[in-house]
């Protein structure tokens, strides 16, 4: 009996490791230098344990290897990371009908109970392609004119707020955890521009949006889980009916937008928002924009759309505006120029409103903005999957086949903390991006939303909801450094999110 069970426990174990060894010799075949994988963690065990923040993970990875491509393993699947700015321009843009689509990682656009595999980060070939003529031009410039409006009312809530509570507090300026305050900024942005929702998360601490938010953004240890099971068995975790994201989730999702669409079909109501735009691609609403398909979309496709900005925002837009107002508080210098350009914006308008003109024309406040996101990339690597086989030349004569099926790698964080492109790399500096040495930036070598027809959709509203919250904060207030601050700054080590140990804490003294 127990010699049957040891057997047997030895053949699973056996079948086991050959399951997940199976790729291991996946560069040895092909003559590629790599990295030696760990067994089911490949070359991400320090994130999936916590024991590197993202961005520290990329950047180490990439200084490895100082040859065009190295290969690596995310967990089982062999990665070829690009590590040259021309190979990078071939594969992104010369050649991206090679490289349409991402690595069908957290579900596809067939799961039917998967918001995230439904949305356009997912999609793929021709579907991809039509999802994002229809949703183009929701980002266009007259559209985020008109956003900005939304944006601005959501900028003076989150101020006023800040006032509040410094009136309030009987210290000499206002000590707070920075994320906390600006993810509930990114809510509210979303729920009005994205949704049509007046939501008021400073007043409202516990709104049901900002609660649901915070719920499917946050990484608890069963979401952690889930992810790393979605890696290793997603076909299984799809046939046992385990969604990414728990029902009552997506069911909020899919009710709160469309329940919205019948509303406001039934009532006539027109927004400057995304589910008027999706409105408009269902036929819905009348729309002076062609569309260049005639594919119908399904309801978990347009909700999926909805879900998507809502997931991007939430999360990524807070972390760059954090990132953002610990380097001015950390760098007076550069808070004391960015003050002086707001300032002189401030007195041209002669007590009137900010306006969307006005932010776009604040080079060094875009300067701020564009270093920030050099050294702290928010999307610190993006991926490609190869649909075609396809031969490049190396520069060391060697002949590299990436084959159908292949996945790339393209290490942002990597690129933008080589002290080949950037001097000084973890200095923060502006500079780097004023008008008289912007040009000397190597190209292909400042990537923060991706690159190619497949970059960011949402780049521009990503920008200009972070431009407008720190005019207006800085504006009012000093930033200065709080009792604890992390100074200089250092990431903790909790895989995905970019977070400090302690947190964001700044000090806000009013200049009033």
């Amino acid at each position: 009996m127990w010699l049957e069970v040891f057997l047997l426990l030895s053949i699973a174990i056996y079948l086991f490791y050959l399951w997940a060894t199976v790729n291991n010799d996946f560069f040895v075949k092909r003559g590629i230098a790599h990295k030696k994988p760990i067994v089911m963690f490949g070359n991400m065990w320090e994130l999936v344990l916590r024991r590197k923040s993202i961005i520290d993970l990329v950047v180490d990875l990439y200084s490895e290897h100082d040859g065009q491509v190295y290969g690596i393993f995310d967990q089982r699947q062999p990665v070829l990371l690009i590590r040259d700015p021309e190979l990078l321009k071939q594969i992104t843009v010369k050649d991206f009908d090679h490289f349409v689509n991402h690595r069908t990682v957290f579900g596809d656009e067939n799961d039917k109970n998967n918001l995230f595999g439904a949305s356009l980060f997912m999609m793929k070939d021709s579907r991809w392609k039509d999802m994002r003529s229809t949703l183009s031009p929701a980002f266009t410039g007259s559209k985020m004119r008109q956003m900005f409006q939304l944006m601005n009312r959501v900028a003076n809530d989150a101020t006023a707020y800040l006032k509040q509570q410094q009136k309030e507090s009987a210290s000499q300026g206002l000590e707070i955890d920075v994320k906390n305050f600006v993810t509930r900024y990114s809510n509210d942005i979303i729920a009005s521009t994205a949704f049509g929702l007046e939501v008021n998360s400073f007043e409202n601490n516990n709104n049901e949006f900002y609660l649901m938010g915070k719920k499917v953004t946050t990484f608890t240890f069963i979401q952690n889980l889930k992810f790393f099971l979605y890696v290793h068995i997603g076909k299984l975790m799809k046939l046992l009916g385990i969604g990414l994201f728990d029902k009552k989730s997506t069911e909020y999702f899919m009710h709160l937008v469309l329940d919205a669409m019948k509303y406001r079909k039934e009532n006539n109501i027109i927004r400057p928002d995304m589910i008027n735009m999706l409105m408009e691609a269902r036929g819905m609403l009348k729309s002076d924009n062609l569309k260049s398909h005639n594919r119908e979309w399904s309801d978990i496709d347009i909700v999926g759309q909805c879900f998507l900005f809502f997931f991007a925002g939430f999360e990524t837009a807070a972390s760059l505006v954090c990132l953002l107002a610990h380097e001015i508080m950390e760098n007076a210098d550069v808070q004391e120029k960015l003050l002086q350009e707001i300032q002189d914006a401030d007195r041209n308008l002669d007590g009137k409103p900010v306006t969307y003109d006005i932010i776009m024309k604040m080079h060094y406040l875009d300067m701020v903005v564009s270093e920030t996101l050099r050294k702290w990339s928010v999307a610190a690597a993006v991926d490609r999957v190869c649909t075609d086989d396809i031969t490049y030349e190396l520069k060391n004569g060697q002949k590299l086949e990436i084959r159908k099926g292949d996945a790339i790698w393209i290490p942002v964080a990597g690129f933008h903390r080589d002290p080949q492109y950037y001097e000084n790399p973890t200095k923060f500096d502006p500079e780097r991006f004023s008008e008289e040495n912007k040009d000397n930036i190597r190209p292909f070598t400042y990537l923060p939303f991706g690159l190619g027809p497949r970059n960011c959709i949402g780049s521009r509203f990503a920008l200009l909801e972070t431009k407008v919250l720190i005019y207006y904060l800085l504006r009012d207030f000093h930033l200065a450094a709080a009792k604890n601050s992390s100074i200089p700054l250092k990431l903790d080590s909790n895989g995905f999110q970019l977070l400090p140990k302690k947190g964001f804490w700044l000090k806000f003294i009013s200049r009033n």
